[in-house]
This record gives C-alpha cells, structure tokens and sequence, in this order.
C-alpha cells in the first residue's frame, strides 16, 4: 500500500526521496512515471490520429462475403447470392444488409497478396511472419505506435489489446519485440484491467483505497504549500494516473446510450472454435477507447477457420459480423472521428475457390481481402479484383504490407522510419518493399 510517510531524504521541493519513488513505481493499466516523463518527449499538442484493427482469426472467406464469383461453377461459386450497396456498382453478400449501406464509407480491397498460409496474427499485425517476427523480436503494430508516437494524454494509454487469450496460441497478439515491456499494450484480458476495474476487491479493501485518495489529496496540499503553490508538472501528472478512470470509464460499455448499444448488437464473449468470440461490445469498447485518446486497439472478432460447413457457419455468424462492424464504420462517420480513426478489418487469408467434400473452403493465402474506413481516407471505392473463380488477384494487387504501412501513415509515421530498440539499435519498421496504398491517401 502507498504511504507518504517515512525516512526524510528532501528535495529541494519538500518531496521525500522515498516517496517520489513509491509514486514513480506504481502502475495504473500499465502507466508508470516513466512513460509520464516520455510524453514529455513529444513536444507540442498530440494528435488524436489512432487505429482499430480488427482481426478475424482463422482466415475469412472472400468469395463468400465482398468477392462474391457468380459467374463461376457451382463447385467455386457457393450458396450465396449478392446484394447491391450504396457505393455504385459494388455487390456484397445478401447477408450483409448492413454492411450495404456503409459501403461508401469503405475502401475494399479484393486484390490483398503476400500473406503465407500461416494461422496466426503476426503477419496482420507486425508485417512479418510469425517465424520472422519471433526471431527477430518484431514488434507489434501498437507497440509501435505506442514507441513513436507516444500518448495524446498521460492518463490514457497509447495502446489497448481486447484480444482475449485463445486456444490456438498463434492467434494471440504479438509482444512488444525488441521496443521493451514498457511499450507493450494494457491488456484488457488481464490483471492490467482487473486491477483498474477492482475486481477482487472486498469492500475492506476499497475503505482502504478510500482513505489512501484521501492521503493522496492531503499530501498534494502538502507540497502545494511547500513549493509556494506551485506543485511539480511531473509530480501533479503522476497523481493524475493515479487518481483518474478515464480508461475504465471507456471501458464501461454500461455506461453508453443504449440505443447505441443495441446498434452494435452484443454478441457473446464465448469463443467459437479455438479462436475469437463474436463480441460485439469489444466493437463499441473499441470506439469508446479511441475517442478517450487511445492511439491503437486491437480486437480480435470470430472464428473463420470453415474447413467444412462454410455456408452453415457464415449463415450463423456473418449476420452478427454485419451488426457489429457496420455500426462501427457508421459510429466513427457519426461522432466526426472519421478523420482520425483508422478502421482496418481482416483475416490472415482467404479461402480456396473450390468448395471441399465437406462443404468447407480451405486456407488460400494466395489472394484475400480487406476493409478500411475512416483515417481520412478516400473512402467509396473498390481497390483490386480477383479473376473469374477468386483464384489470384487479376487488377491491382495489394501486398499486404501496404495496408500497414498505410495505417502508419494515417497516423502521421513513416512506415520506413527508424526506430531504437532496447539496446539503441535503429531498425526500421516494415522493410522497404511496403508502401503507402496511393488509391487511398
């Protein structure tokens, strides 16, 4: 428990040595002192640029979602029909009725290449293989954005993981690689989010934490005097983390108009498979987040992994997946944070054109695709297109890499800048060969 009392080293300003250490010491969802005094670092206002990145663990089916191939064989061609939207000319799928009216809010990319056939997040959020990626200690996209572009307040973190912990372990988030622990995320899945949200603790317990914002307060006046009125920046910011629930209160979906909320849908936090739940109020936290100044929130979204009954699955789930991701889109446009809040939506890879014995589609890393809205982008366009059986990307193909590096740029980084790892080494952080999709900036 933090005390303000004990052996008297001074500082000039009246603050014991042993107190300014258990102040520096303390972690409120992963904010320490430390990351205090880096935001410092940025000089200036920040600005509010951020990312949601949404992943579908196990690789979703494009030819039965934005990619329909009604002009193929009835072996590729499947159980779907399609759907006109509101961006001229694009068809979807019947089951994403609402996925139709927010199209013009969206750029779909039909053509994404250069993914392996691997069954993990690493590609889709560090740009390299898992194999690479654990090698050579690559970081993940948050940690990243975390390390360059630091915080826009110092009471909220500059990134949030919603990804729960999955049975299939390669589907969970990457680390922080070799930027350090201290740019890793505040887990939402964890003891960062339990500690904030109090979780085990007995009322005994709380009359405790009561009384030490009490000692908190008293000690502030304390210095306040001392100092002539005037208390220390650094200090008075550490009281701040101390002291504040912005973070929770974003957290709190209870806490939203339930109206909105019902636009979202709930969902369920039950995983499907090995993979993710289809929970929609991690869509809604997601959003809650970023407008509370969170640059990075990843979620992890569903299970996609249809090696047999493809169809079966996507009439149980794609209806949910419709809700959810359609009301974010429409909630970034709506709350005028269109300009700042990138929203990237994908899987790992597609599926194969031809339908298997067991009504399934089978990993296809060969072509997939990819939604993205908001981040000022030039929204209302269709990028890429597959040939007649959704076999290979026949127009524009988009490496997958650029969709990263796309999402660095919306966030004012340049995706080829250096950054220093934790023995002050400068690596880059995607390689060379990325780039910024023209099309959308």
């Amino acid at each position: 428990m933090l005390q303000f009392n004990g052996p008297q080293f001074p500082y000039c300003d009246g603050i014991s040595r042993r107190s300014f250490l258990q102040i520096g010491g303390l972690a409120v969802g992963g904010l320490t002192l430390p990351q205090l005094l880096r935001a410092e670092q940025h000089a200036g206002t920040p600005s509010n640029k951020s990312v949601i990145m949404v992943y579908l663990s196990g690789g979703i089916s494009h030819q039965d979602t934005f990619d329909l191939k009604m002009d193929a064989p009835a072996e590729i061609r499947g159980e779907f029909n399609p759907i006109s939207t509101n961006l001229p000319g694009a068809q979807i799928c019947e089951l994403l009725p609402k996925m139709a009216q927010v199209m013009d809010k969206t750029i779909t990319i039909r053509s994404i290449v250069g993914l392996r056939d691997e069954h993990t997040s690493f590609q889709n959020l560090t740009g390299y293989s898992m194999g690479e990626a654990q090698r050579d200690g690559r970081p993940t996209l948050g940690a990243v954005i975390s390390k360059v572009a630091g915080q826009t307040d110092p009471v909220t973190p500059a990134f949030v993981d919603l990804f729960p912990t999955m049975q299939h372990k390669p589907y969970n988030s990457p680390t922080a690689g070799y930027l350090g622990h201290s740019y890793s995320s505040v887990r939402a899945d964890g003891e960062d989010l339990a500690s904030m949200k109090l979780r085990y603790v007995n009322p005994g317990q709380f009359d405790e934490r009561r009384k030490l914002r009490a000692q908190i307060d008293d000690f502030k006046k304390s210095v306040d005097k001392s100092s002539g009125g005037g208390m220390d920046t650094i200090y008075q910011r550490a009281f701040d983390v101390l002291t504040s629930s912005k973070l929770v209160t974003a957290l709190d979906v209870e806490k939203e108009d339930p109206k909105v909320r019902e636009r979202y849908g709930k969902g369920s936090p039950k995983h499907l498979g090995d993979g993710a739940p289809m929970w929609n109020d991690q869509l809604l936290t997601a959003r809650r987040l970023v407008e509370a100044g969170v640059r990075c929130v990843t979620v992890a979204y569903g299970f996609w992994d249809t090696h047999g009954g493809n169809f079966r699955h996507m009439k149980q789930h794609l209806p949910l997946f419709d809700t959810g991701i359609s009301a974010l889109i429409e909630d970034i446009y709506a709350r005028g944070l269109d300009k700042d809040v990138t929203v990237v939506v994908w899987g790992e890879f597609g599926r194969t054109p031809k339908i298997n014995k067991d009504a399934g589609r089978d990993h296809w890393a060969r072509v997939s695709n990819c939604l993205l809205a908001g981040g000022g982008m030039k929204v209302g366009q269709v990028i890429g297109s597959t040939d007649k059986i959704g076999d290979s990307a026949a127009t524009r193909p988009v490496h997958y890499l650029d969709v990263l590096a796309t999402v660095y740029h919306n966030l004012g980084i340049d995706p080829h800048e250096f950054v220093r790892d934790i023995s002050e080494r400068p690596v880059p952080i995607l390689p060379e060969a990325a780039r910024v999709i023209a099309e959308a900036v």
